[in-house]
């Protein structure tokens, strides 16, 4: 069997199966990302806040998932959150050991990672944005909330757009790990496939190939979005 007939979308094709798991990555990378998002800002907030022990909570985290191997996260969380489930279970009078979604545990366990990066560029971007806008928003009579909508966010995303971007390629990579718990992504249906055709190399390289594309597809949408903002931002002066 040739490389076209390997990577044929047939019954005899792996090229659906690749597909698919591509598809698999992408959802899983992007669910990561956005349950970062949320963790991270949180995480972030902490570490700018004038409490001390505040700030020693947000510090906290970011050494405990920046200093922790990722596949030793997801382990726990995936073996040890099925412990949990099952002891609740066996608790309300179930019995048998109650497995977790993979999924759901590599979104999570992906998402707390990247929300201890994300936390720095947000950190970062907070600390880039000129104070006088902010008080020119208070002269003006802004609202706390229409401060914060209007002028702080817009900027703190401006600034952190680039930051994000290498996180979103960290997150992708760090999805292929998740193949260690079950969950058919990129890389376990390269393995699946190297190990039922016995071709490794072929397939491993052919993995390769997709997780570039992909990555070099993010890269460019996120270039992209990075050059609008900046246009937006130029023409602003202008219009006012």
């Amino acid at each position: 069997m040739n490389l076209l007939q390997m990577l044929s979308f047939g019954d005899t094709g792996w090229g659906m199966a690749l597909l698919k798991a591509a598809a698999m990555t992408l959802l899983l990378t992007l669910a990561a990302l956005l349950i970062g998002a949320l963790v991270g800002s949180l995480v972030a907030t902490a570490k700018l806040s004038r409490r001390r022990g505040v700030r020693y909570l947000g510090d906290a985290y970011s050494i405990l998932f920046r200093g922790i191997p990722e596949l030793l996260v997801i382990y726990l969380f995936y073996f040890g959150g099925a412990s949990v489930v099952s002891a609740i279970n066996h608790w309300f009078g179930g019995q048998g050991y109650v497995d977790v979604p993979p999924f759901l545990v590599g979104a999570i366990a992906v998402g707390l990672i990247s929300a201890s990066y994300q936390a720095e560029v947000y950190r970062g971007a907070f600390i880039a944005v000129a104070k006088g806008e902010l008080e020119a928003a208070l002269a003006i009579g802004m609202s706390r909330g229409m401060r914060i909508r209007r002028v702080l966010i817009p900027q703190i995303w401006r600034y952190a757009l680039p930051g994000l971007g290498n996180v979103w390629q960290m997150s992708l990579k760090d999805s292929a790990l998740i193949s260690v718990i079950g969950l058919v992504e990129l890389m376990r249906a390269s393995q699946v496939a190297a190990g039922s055709t016995r071709q490794y190399f072929t397939f491993y390289i052919v993995g390769g190939v997709c997780y570039l594309i992909l990555t070099g597809l993010s890269g460019r949408l996120f270039n992209l979005a990075e050059s609008r903002v900046q246009r937006t931002q130029r023409r602003n002066p202008a219009q006012s």
